[in-house]
């Protein structure tokens, strides 16, 4: 399970308070506000902070008082313009602050975008639980052959069954060994009363990537849309990517106009190199355009290929 009953109970007792205030809210979002959005076996993401909404980009574009237009025509123009010529600035005027519980190996994949404040669970504190990833078999794949950072084809019978056997049972071992270098058992009490037990910040490096951490992790909205483009991508390792998922989600619940125009002209837009473009025009124009006579490498060829074929 993702909560533990005392986690829950708090989300409950966060959920139940109300505030009056001036400030902009998002209706959307609140509605979900502190909710715990389950991903992969034990992760989660929600949401426990947000500033700003949709007229605050516009309001910022503009730099005006009030709330932006009265049309909400006008100010998802503006907000489409932004997003198409990379108007960056209005859209760092809002934030979010997202709780988020993934595995270890998928968090050193998210701390390499460098454009956030994080604050991680610390080990060297606090004791780990005994919860660690085991993927699903319809995602253990194999290695790929044509690309050194992706999967293959999908492990299936004896082969699947050998893998995950060794996932858990690793993680297991490791775990228990873990406890007795502590010597502490799982509900906290000394295992042994004569001796002491190992540091925390020393019997943690026995543990794998699959365990899972927690932290807070706060960006603004543009920086989010950065990391939502990579993550988000159908290309993007599966265990980061269904985390970006839900984060579109929340994103199109706290800036409905400005989740529109992204997944318009970022996520789901196409950018071209000039020769690229140049080769489509020239196809448009009815020539029968081959790789070698395009200037294009062979990757790009094949990219701009598929991309044509969709």
């Amino acid at each position: 399970m993702p909560l533990t009953r005392d986690q829950q109970a708090e989300i409950d007792r966060q959920r139940a308070e109300t505030a009056a205030t001036k400030r902009a809210v998002s209706p959307g979002l609140e509605e979900v506000l502190y909710q715990a959005f389950p991903v992969l076996d034990h992760g989660f993401v929600r949401v426990i902070d947000y500033m700003g909404d949709d007229a605050a980009v516009v309001q910022a574009a503009r730099v005006s008082y009030g709330r932006g237009t009265k049309k909400v025509s006008e100010d998802k123009g503006l907000i489409h313009y932004l997003m198409r010529h990379r108007h960056s600035t209005p859209f760092e005027m809002c934030e979010i602050k997202f709780h988020v519980k993934l595995p270890i190996f998928v968090a050193r994949q998210w701390i390499r975008h460098r454009t956030a404040n994080v604050n991680e669970y610390s080990a060297r504190y606090s004791i780990l639980d005994r919860e660690f990833y085991v993927p699903a078999e319809e995602n253990l794949a194999a290695q790929s052959v044509s690309n050194r950072q992706g999967r293959g084809d999908v492990l299936t019978g004896s082969e699947a069954a050998q893998v995950l056997d060794l996932l858990r049972t690793d993680a297991t071992h490791v775990y228990d060994h873990y406890l007795a270098m502590l010597n502490e058992s799982e509900d906290g009490q000394k295992i042994d009363e004569s001796r002491q037990g190992l540091a925390r910040e020393l019997a943690r490096m026995n543990l794998g990537l699959n365990f899972y951490t927690q932290w807070y992790w706060k960006v603004d909205l543009h920086n989010l849309m950065h990391f939502l483009s990579l993550r988000a991508d159908a290309h993007a390792q599966y265990e980061i990517r269904v985390y970006a998922d839900i984060m579109v989600d929340l994103m199109k619940r706290w800036v409905p106009l400005t989740a529109e125009a992204f997944i318009e002209h970022r996520l789901h837009g196409v950018t071209l190199s000039k020769s690229a473009w140049g080769t489509i025009k020239r196809m448009l124009n009815g020539e029968t355009v081959t790789q070698e006579a395009s200037g294009l490498g062979k990757r790009e060829w094949n990219e701009l290929q598929a991309l044509l074929k969709e």
